[in-house]
C-alpha cells in the first residue's frame, strides 16, 4: 500500500473536534499505535491500548475527544468522536485510489445472452456470463467471472467481485457488495426418503438481497423451496457463512464467520449471531438478539436476548455453569471425604 496525505487532508477528512500540536510530515502510512514511525497515521481505537498513547511515535494520532494528553514535537493530535470510524474513512479515500472505478464497457471475453439489459454505466469484466433476461443496474461492476443467471436482477452501484454466483431468478439491492465466490441461490438442502432413497425436492423459489448488503468471500445463500430466502437492508455476512433455503434475515443484522442457519427460521433486526454460531430450522430469532461464538440454537429467542453455549441458554446462566463446571472436580473429591467419612462413623457406631 502506497499512500500519501498532507497533515491538512488528514484533518479535513477527520473534522476533529479539537486539534493539539502539528506536523510537517506527509502521511505515508497506517500503523498500530506500538509500531507507528514518523509519517504514519495512528489511532487509539480501544481504551485498553491508551496507555501506549504517550510513547507512540506516529506522526498523526486520531484519539477521543476526551483524551487528556499532549503531542510529542512533530505530532499532531486529531479529537474526533470516534477514531475508529475516522480512519475507516480515511480508509475509503485510499480504497478509491487502489481500486479505481473502471471504466463501463463489456469486455470481449465477457457473454452477454440476447435479451439481457445492461445499463449503460455498467462495468462487465473477463469471462463474465450474463444469461437472457438479467438486468444489471447503473454504475454495476461485474468484476472477472462473475455468473448472473436468467432473469436475475442486479441493482445500481452493487460491485460483485470476482467468482459470484447470482443464479437465476435471484434479486440483487443496490450498493450490495459481494465479496469473491459468494454463491446467491444454489438449491437449497431438501430430500424426502422415498421408498429406501432419498429423493431431492426441486427447490423453486428465489433469493432477495436488500439494499446496502455486504457478503463475505465463499458464503452460501440457498434459493427457497418456494418463495424467497431474504437478506434485510444493512446486513453484513462475513466469509464461510451458510444460509439455507426460505430463510429471513431481518434489516442490520451481524452475522459473524463460519454462521450456519437452517431452513425456514426468521431472524429479526438488528440480530448479531458470533462465530460458527447455528441455529435449528423453524425457530424465530427476535429482534436485537445475542448470541456468543460457538452458540447452538435450537429453540426460539425473545427480542433483546444474549444467549450463550449450546444448547443456547441466556449468556450470563451460561457463564455461571462454566464458572462452576471447572470445580467438579474438587466438588467430587469433597463427596468421596464425605462418602469416607459416613463409611467410617458406621463402623465405629457398629
Amino acid at each position: 500500500m502506497q499512500v500519501s496525505f498532507s497533515a491538512a487532508q488528514i484533518t479535513e477528512i477527520a473534522q476533529p473536534k479539537v486539534t493539539r500540536g502539528s506536523t510537517h510530515e506527509t502521511i505515508v502510512a497506517i500503523a498500530s499505535l506500538a509500531d507507528a514511525a514518523p509519517g504514519d497515521l495512528t489511532f487509539l481505537g480501544n481504551a485498553k491500548y491508551k496507555g501506549e498513547v504517550p510513547g507512540t511515535r506516529g506522526s498523526i494520532v486520531l484519539l477521543p475527544s476526551d483524551y487528556v494528553g499532549e503531542p510529542a514535537d512533530g505530532q499532531l493530535f486529531l479529537l474526533v468522536d470516534n477514531p475508529s470510524v475516522v480512519l475507516a474513512r480515511v480508509c475509503a479515500r485510499i480504497e478509491r485510489e487502489l481500486w479505481p472505478t473502471p471504466e463501463p464497457g463489456v469486455h470481449p471475453t465477457a457473454f452477454v445472452a440476447a435479451g439481457a439489459q445492461i445499463s449503460a454505466g455498467a462495468t462487465i469484466g473477463p469471462l463474465c456470463v450474463v444469461e437472457t433476461g438479467a438486468i444489471v443496474g447503473s454504475r454495476v461492476h461485474l468484476q472477472a467471472q462473475v455468473f448472473v443467471g436468467r432473469n436475475a436482477r442486479i441493482g445500481d452501484d452493487s460491485w460483485l467481485m470476482p467468482g459470484v454466483v447470482v443464479a437465476a431468478e435471484c434479486e440483487i439491492g443496490r450498493r450490495v457488495r459481494l465479496q469473491p465466490g459468494v454463491i446467491i441461490g444454489s438449491d437449497g438442502f431438501g430430500y424426502e426418503f422415498v421408498k429406501g432413497r432419498h429423493e431431492k425436492v426441486p427447490q423453486i423459489g428465489s433469493v432477495a438481497i436488500g439494499d446496502d448488503v455486504e457478503i463475505g468471500a465463499n458464503s452460501t445463500l440457498d434459493r427457497a423451496r418456494f418463495s424467497r430466502t431474504v437478506v434485510g437492508e444493512g446486513t453484513k455476512i462475513d466469509n464461510l457463512v451458510q444460509v439455507a433455503h426460505n430463510v429471513t434475515i431481518g434489516r442490520h443484522c451481524l452475522l459473524c464467520s463460519q454462521v450456519g442457519i437452517s431452513g425456514s427460521t426468521a431472524l429479526g433486526d438488528f440480530v448479531v449471531l458470533g462465530g460458527q454460531a447455528g441455529t435449528s430450522g423453524h425457530l424465530k430469532i427476535g429482534n436485537g438478539v445475542k448470541a456468543g461464538g460457538r452458540a447452538g440454537i435450537t429453540t426460539d429467542v425473545k427480542a433483546g436476548s444474549f444467549v450463550n453455549g449450546n444448547p443456547a441458554i441466556p449468556y450470563m446462566l451460561e457463564r455461571r455453569i462454566v464458572v462452576l463446571q471447572h470445580r467438579l472436580p474438587d466438588l467430587f473429591k469433597r463427596v468421596e471425604a464425605l462418602e469416607s467419612q459416613l463409611a467410617d462413623a458406621k463402623k465405629t457406631s457398629s
